[in-house]
């Protein structure tokens, strides 16, 4: 199954890879994007490539997906796995994007065994074998480069999924150590929750304090979106986050816009 997929892959990025033209565009468009040298775009394009011919993106209750929404939603969810590839990705086919915050409904057993329904607007959600799910506004207010950004906040939940339920580790590559991953991100999440209680301003969203899942995901959002914060305010985990993802975000806007 493997062969065949990696050549139904390449036959694809031969045979119908997104459109270069419009490709440059959307990326010389987003801030984000436009940070990536000229090789990075390229992987990026093979990467979203693959992701819109193996996921369906379905809009919702009026939510209207053109090709160009498409192509900046799978620009945004595989930047996370630039430097490794779409099989990150697996076990799930579908994102369904609303137009705005939705209201899914959860139940929550308590200590006591009683059962509570919750419903809470949320602006994106990721579930277990199942759907990443987006609110469209949230996409749009996710391309200012201000450390806040649904789409990979929400697939950095995917990847910490891959090894069961979202705890705030992903599967670590082989060079990697599980000891330095939970001693670099137990050490910033009690200094995030220690400037809380003392009422100091963070240097990332606070919801990050909700839990280890939360902490990876929004510390996702911030290495790519203002990387220079994290590494000076958490640099353990910054160099944590440049070894998981391969990437250093700091390097790159350095090199390309001398900014950071």
């Amino acid at each position: 199954m493997g062969f065949f997929r990696d050549w139904r892959r390449r036959r694809l990025l031969q045979r119908e890879p997104l459109a270069a033209d419009s490709w440059q565009a959307l990326c010389g468009a987003v801030p984000l994007l436009a940070c990536l040298s000229p090789a990075e775009r390229e992987r990026l394009r093979e990467l979203a490539t693959i992701f819109l011919a193996e996921k369906t993106l379905l809009g919702v209750q009026g939510q209207n997906l053109e090709d160009k929404h498409r192509q900046l939603l799978a620009a945004l969810a595989v930047l996370p796995i630039l430097a490794l590839d779409n099989d990150w990705y697996e076990g799930f086919h579908e994102v369904i994007v609303y137009p705005d915050e939705f209201i899914p409904r959860h139940e929550v057993e308590d200590e006591q065994g009683l059962v509570h329904v919750r419903h809470m607007p949320l602006s994106g959600e990721s579930w277990s074998h199942g759907p990443v799910i987006l609110s469209w506004a949230d996409v749009e207010a996710s391309l200012d480069m201000n450390g806040y950004n649904v789409v990979i906040h929400e697939f950095a939940h995917k990847l910490d999924m891959r090894n069961g339920d979202a705890n705030g580790m992903p599967p670590l590559h082989r060079d990697m150590q599980p000891a330095d991953w939970t001693a670099a991100f137990r050490a910033a999440f009690e200094q995030l929750n220690a400037e809380l209680d003392a009422g100091r301003e963070t240097l990332i969203d606070p919801y990050a304090a909700e839990d280890p899942a939360e902490f990876f995901a929004v510390l996702s959002e911030a290495f790519f979106e203002c990387p220079g914060d994290v590494q000076r305010g958490y640099p353990a985990v910054y160099e944590q986050l440049r070894a998981f993802y391969r990437q250093d975000p700091v390097t790159r806007m350095q090199v390309v816009h001398g900014i950071c």
